[in-house]
C-alpha cells in the first residue's frame, strides 16, 4: 500500500510525444496528477480521459503536471492517443505489472473482447488516479478495481483550490497500532 506523505513509488515511462518521463525527475509547480487506465479496450477509460482532456489547462493554471498511462504497448497507446484526440495530453505507455503493483493498482487478466470489439491484454492494470507532490510524496490516491464510479476530474480541480488556499494536509497517513 502507498501511504500518503511517503515518497511515491518510482515511475519511469516512454511517452508517445513527450519523451521520458520520470516522476522524480518531474518538476510540477504544485503536483504531478498520475492517472493509470486501463488500455485501449476500455470505453469508459476513453470517456474518462476525454474529461480529462479538455481540462488540463485548468489543471496547469493550478500548477499540475498531468500524465495518463496503461500497461499497454505504444501501438495501442497510439490508438488510444488518437481516439481521445488531445495532443498535449502526456501519454504514457508500457507500465509493468510489477510496477503497476508498487502503486498499489489491481490486476487483471483479459477475458476476450470488450463491449467495443478490442480484445483485453492478457494481464492488465486497473484505473487508478494519485496526486504527488512536488517534492514527489504521495498526496492523495484513489484505486479501483473495476473500470465504473471513477473520481471527477472536475471534483479534483475543486480540491485542489481548496488544498492550496487552506494548505491541507494529506490525510490517511497513520500507519500505528489500531485497537
Amino acid at each position: 500500500m502507498v501511504i500518503p506523505g511517503t515518497s511515491a513509488p518510482a515511475l519511469k515511462v516512454q511517452t508517445l510525444r513527450h519523451g521520458m518521463f520520470d516522476l522524480a525527475a518531474n518538476k510540477p509547480e504544485h503536483f504531478s496528477l498520475v492517472v493509470f487506465y486501463r488500455g485501449l479496450h476500455c470505453p469508459i477509460c476513453l470517456k474518462y480521459l476525454r474529461e480529462l482532456g479538455a481540462l488540463l489547462p485548468e489543471f496547469a493554471k493550478r500548477g499540475v503536471q498531468v500524465v495518463v498511462l496503461s500497461t499497454d504497448d505504444a501501438e495501442r497507446a497510439a490508438e488510444m492517443d488518437r481516439k481521445i484526440g488531445v495532443a498535449d495530453l502526456r501519454h504514457g505507455f508500457g507500465l509493468t505489472p510489477a510496477n503497476a503493483r508498487e502503486w498499489g493498482l489491481y490486476l487483471s487478466q483479459g477475458i476476450g473482447k470488450t463491449s467495443i470489439g478490442v480484445e483485453e491484454p492478457a494481464l492488465f492494470a486497473e484505473p487508478g488516479v494519485f496526486l504527488v507532490r512536488a517534492d514527489h510524496t504521495l498526496y492523495y490516491a484513489s484505486v479501483q478495481t473495476m473500470p465504473f464510479a471513477r473520481p471527477s476530474f472536475a471534483d479534483l480541480l475543486a480540491s485542489v483550490d481548496f488544498v492550496l488556499a487552506k494548505n491541507y494536509p494529506a490525510r490517511g497517513g497513520y500507519t500505528g497500532e489500531v485497537g
